[in-house]
């Protein structure tokens, strides 16, 4: 099993190459030294970010200070050539109290399934973030995320620039 740990990255984003209705969502992390590029769904874009907020809240009601972290967001578009090492399968979140960080871990495998020695080709990447990098990490998946295709204001399925055919208009063009 390989685990490539960046612990902590200089630079974790989410970001996507492709025109909206047709994207392909990437994760990447990076050091001086490597980068990891790994492709996810956008459900787990939009759950991780969710989680991450949920879980800094949780945190934050027993430490001062961990809601108010606010590091500066990343907007520069991902790093070029994007090219995925390996597709997302699960991803694990954990808030590490001995350290007061955020572990997250993206693997191409079902980690429940496997056990480190039967999974030599296994892939995984973990992160592990200070509260602030995690929260500019949630608020830019989040950004992501919703620059998507906007929604039918009928049925709130995804209008492409042509319209759609909408269920709520018995399957008529909107």
């Amino acid at each position: 099993m390989s685990i490539v740990e960046f612990d902590p990255p200089d630079r974790f984003v989410v970001g996507t190459v492709g025109e909206p209705g047709d994207r392909t969502f990437f994760i990447q992390a990076s050091d001086q030294h490597r980068r990891v590029q790994v492709s996810i769904e956008k459900v787990h874009a939009k759950v991780l970010a969710e989680r991450i907020g949920a879980m800094l809240d949780q945190v934050a009601q027993a430490e001062a200070g961990i809601a108010a972290a606010v590091a500066e967001i990343d907007n520069a578009p991902l790093d070029t050539p994007v090219e995925e090492d390996y597709r997302v399968l699960a991803l694990s979140l954990a808030w590490d109290d001995e350290r007061h960080v955020v572990v997250i871990e993206c693997h191409d495998h079902d980690p429940d399934e496997l056990d480190a020695d039967d999974a030599p080709g296994a892939h995984t990447l973990r992160v592990v973030l200070r509260p602030a990098q995690a929260r500019a990490f949630a608020q830019r998946s989040e950004t992501v995320v919703q620059a998507g295709r906007p929604a039918c204001p009928f049925c709130g399925g995804p209008l492409d620039p042509t319209g759609h055919i909408c269920p709520r208009a018995n399957g008529y063009k909107r």
